[in-house]
């Protein structure tokens, strides 16, 4: 086997391991509700200021796949990605509850959906997040997703696994939402 493929298989099998974690609890619960989507979000509040946003606490519950994520002690940024676009959450560990953060959140992967809930803020960088005071995980990937920057490369990978594409593709997501769009059109046009 290739190293690839160990390297998967192990991941795999880490993953699987905090499956079983979870699963004491609740591993996959149906009871989280969003209140917004990431794009609606970034077209409605990312032309206001900073002392804005601040003044107007706009509290948001969103829920979306962990795409990236960069641990620095006890703070944190991921990006979050859900069936309109990304959003950047700033998690850390005084704004959670006890634990959650360490236990929790630190071992979460990339891949995973997770819920958050807090407000929203802009970055130094001038970046629309969402400053999390609420955070939980709501499915657990357990296979790895391909890497940032290299996507999918191989075309016939792209069909056998059209999951895969849609979850790390922008344009293909954007091609599909614009087929759908057609064939619903064609089908309320030619179908009367």
């Amino acid at each position: 086997m290739s190293d690839h493929l160990v390297e998967e298989q192990e991941q795999i099998k880490q993953r699987r391991s905090k499956l079983s974690e979870l699963r004491r609890g609740v591993a996959f619960p149906t009871d989280y509700r969003r209140d917004a989507l990431a794009i609606e979000l970034v077209q409605q509040h990312s032309d206001k200021s900073k002392e804005t946003l601040d003044a107007e606490a706009i509290r948001v519950k969103l829920a979306g796949r962990i795409m990236t994520r960069r641990v620095m002690g006890k703070a944190s940024f991921c990006h979050i990605q859900d069936m309109s676009g990304k959003i950047q959450l700033y998690v850390t560990r005084d704004m959670l509850p006890e634990g959650v953060y360490n236990e929790h959140f630190k071992k979460w992967d990339i891949g995973d959906i997770i819920a958050a809930e807090g407000v929203l803020f802009k970055t130094q960088t001038d970046e629309l997040s969402v400053k999390v005071d609420t955070i939980r995980l709501l499915t657990k990937a357990l296979r790895p997703l391909p890497e940032k920057f290299h996507g999918l490369a191989d075309q016939e990978i792209k069909y056998r696994q059209r999951y895969l594409d849609l979850i790390m593709s922008q344009e293909t997501r954007d091609t599909f939402l614009i087929r759908s769009k057609i064939i619903a059109l064609y089908s309320t046009v030619f179908t009367r």
